[in-house]
């Protein structure tokens, strides 16, 4: 029997995602040829879950910067098409019925952006600037990858790109104690970008971080993106990103002047 190369590759990096995965994978159980999973050694059930889905999967340290591993797995792929996911996430059945019908398409571009409808705090938000929030995430094997630098950073593809209609689903705040955690991972990398700027501490740096940025993204995500249309959870996560460059000073503060604590 000749096995066929796959047409289309999931690639996934997971750290104790056993809450999330198999919502994820059923979206794709009859769309992908392939399922990598690069697993940062999870303590739960991650990586058993994975294999039930006929995934190949590797097993490495868990990095601050999840990219590198999705790298990892981007490596390992051998579709002609990658479909790079968080294991937050769903492809709706719009959406796969498009990505079926690109890779079995002869030509076209090489990579596609995809519309993201975030859900926070159990309601999706359409407004606040967060939808549609494109992510270029289905792109021919070979032509894209990660910089690996920055935890918000897109992939790089080489070639043309084009903007699909369909919406991938991310659950990624399914309660206010699982963002509170994300905040603080993602508040401890800008902290390590502010020191990689060698940013110099003073009044003029502290009123900018502390009161000024906190201040203008608030404005910016809740009135001028009118993200009072979606109630509460728009409030809540308008405040929270502005908060983000307050929070993200003070680590970086104490870092530099009690770099012992």
């Amino acid at each position: 029997m000749i096995k066929t190369k796959p047409r289309l590759s999931v690639v996934l990096a997971t750290f104790n995602e056993a809450k999330n995965l198999p919502r994820c994978l059923d979206s794709v159980a009859n769309l992908a040829d392939e399922i990598i999973v690069v697993d940062g050694r999870s303590a739960d059930q991650t990586v058993s879950i994975a294999k039930k889905y006929g995934a190949k999967v590797k097993l490495t340290d868990n990095r601050p910067n999840f990219h590198i591993n999705k790298n990892l797995a981007i490596d390992m792929a051998k579709g002609d098409w990658l479909l790079q996911l968080d294991a937050d996430e769903v492809v709706s059945k719009p959406l796969s019925e498009r990505i079926r019908k690109i890779i079995r398409t002869p030509g076209g571009p090489d990579g596609y952006w995809l519309p993201r409808l975030n859900y926070f705090l159990g309601r999706p938000l359409t407004k606040g600037g967060q939808y549609p929030d494109y992510t270029l995430r289905l792109y021919r094997n070979g032509a894209g990858r990660l910089p690996a630098k920055d935890v918000h950073e897109q992939a790089v593809v080489k070639g043309e790109v084009a903007y699909l209609s369909e919406d991938l689903l991310h659950f990624n705040t399914p309660d206010f104690e699982n963002y509170l955690l994300r905040h603080n991972r993602y508040t401890s990398l800008l902290a390590g970008q502010l020191g990689e700027k060698h940013l110099s501490l003073g009044l003029a740096s502290a009123v900018n971080y502390l009161f000024w940025q906190p201040v203008k993204e608030f404005f910016s995500l809740y009135f001028r993106h009118r993200g009072y249309v979606d109630g509460f959870p728009g409030f809540v996560f308008a405040f929270f990103s502005g908060l983000r460059f307050a929070v993200a000073y003070i680590k970086y503060w104490q870092k530099i002047l009690y770099p012992a604590v």
